[in-house]
């Protein structure tokens, strides 16, 4: 087994209200080759990106446009993983062996940033979160945007997260 190391730093705008937390990238995030979708979130299956553009009725074609949306939203980006081992030939949480946490960087924002809410992007990053920060209690779960997630629709998981990351 390869032990893989999240290749992004967390993403944190000025003034941050809210932090989109996720698990580690897939491993087509760590191969990709377009330099200008090279970011979180970039499988082509996942959805967080297709989400925003729909609840911020906004175009996101590559990272500059993604950093100055969540810029001018207070929302940063940042996961609860530093190091794994994947299990299997699968981006799933549960196949990934977690090696080490990104403890050190969240508990960094999270104390210069002490108002921030949470946003967790599945269970799974939700508990290990907990099991890292047991404390911390202005947290919330939003819908995953993974596509493997189909209890709602593409157009109602971007409804819920305009409400939740539009609420003051």
């Amino acid at each position: 087994m390869q032990i893989e190391t999240h290749p992004h730093a967390p993403f944190v705008p000025h003034p941050l209200k809210i932090l989109l937390m996720g698990s580690f990238p897939g491993r087509a995030d760590t191969l990709h080759k377009d330099p200008d979708n090279q970011w979180f979130y970039s499988a082509k299956r996942n959805q967080l990106w297709k989400i925003l553009e729909i609840a911020f009725n906004q175009p996101l074609p590559d990272t500059k446009a993604k950093r100055e949306l969540l810029t001018r939203q207070g929302i940063g980006i940042a996961d609860i993983l530093l190091q794994i081992n994947r299990l299997k030939d699968s981006n799933a949480d549960q196949d990934l062996q977690i090696i080490r946490y990104n403890d050190q960087a969240i508990a960094k924002i999270l104390q210069e940033h002490p108002q921030v809410r949470i946003c967790f992007t599945s269970r799974f990053v939700e508990k290990q979160f907990k099991r890292c920060f047991p404390t911390f209690t202005n947290t919330e779960l939003l819908p995953s945007p993974s596509p493997r997630y189909a209890r709602l629709s593409l157009e109602q998981k971007a409804a819920v997260y305009k409400t939740m990351l539009t609420r003051t």
